[in-house]
């Protein structure tokens, strides 16, 4: 079963535009919940132009779901995650002034940095996942980190998707197998929607949890937020066609 956890940045952006509390970042997490998805997702920045560091304090007794905090692991950040303890940190190679995530994880020449973030994470009850790109070769050095999961960064899937339909998702699914094989539990996220997730998920084995934001705040502008979000679980785990 694929996971669904909706990143709610988008929301917070909406509500920073024009000051105040609306749309309620809580309430919209408590909804998305209450509509079948499984997990929230926020990436808290340095200059908070989304998520703000008060909402993830004030988003943990909430969220009776998965709780997923992504973020670059700056020591503000971690102080943050230590308080707050959520279910799961994804840690991002992100630099602050970084519009979106852009780039996987450099497993070999930030091996050391990230065993020991990865350590220290762990040692506080927190499961712990690190940003990838789909490179099979790379999944040993990852596992090295002692890191329970990876996500694979899909932005070249859903930019060639239109192009070459399933082929796209041949380094995925590759990248899958290998991080499987090292026992290393797989997420995905990044430009995932309603026309290439159902492909993403056929094609590429293993993966437990996708994290969409973008598309989905946006497909709920046309939809409504629980139409969309069944919209989105139904393609998380379509039903097997029959020969």
């Amino acid at each position: 079963m694929v996971r669904l956890s909706v990143n709610i940045n988008k929301i917070a952006t909406l509500r920073n535009a024009r000051g105040g509390n609306m749309p309620n970042v809580l309430q919209v997490a408590k909804d998305c919940e209450s509509f079948g998805a499984q997990g929230i997702t926020v990436h808290p920045r340095p200059d908070e132009r989304h998520i703000k560091y008060k909402d993830v304090l004030d988003l943990k007794p909430l969220v009776s779901t998965e709780f997923n905090v992504e973020g670059y692991p700056s020591p503000d950040f971690l102080d943050l995650v230590f308080k707050v303890k959520p279910h799961q940190v994804t840690l991002v190679p992100d630099p602050p002034e970084a519009l979106t995530s852009n780039a996987g994880w450099d497993v070999v020449k930030y091996r050391d940095f990230l065993k020991e973030t990865v350590a220290r994470l762990q040692n506080e009850g927190i499961r712990v996942s690190i940003f990838m790109e789909p490179d099979a070769s790379l999944m040993e050095s990852a596992a090295e980190t002692g890191t329970d999961r990876i996500e694979l960064y899909t932005e070249s899937y859903a930019k060639h998707f239109p192009e070459i339909g399933a082929e796209a998702a041949k380094a995925f699914a590759d990248a899958s197998k290998a991080a499987h094989a090292c026992g290393l539990g797989v997420n995905a996220g990044h430009d995932l929607n309603l026309d290439n997730l159902k492909t993403f998920v056929q094609e590429v084995p293993h993966v437990l949890e996708v994290s969409i934001g973008h598309a989905l705040i946006c497909d709920s502008l046309y939809y409504g937020l629980q139409n969309t979000i069944g919209m989105y679980l139904a393609l998380c785990n379509p039903p097997t066609e029959l020969p």
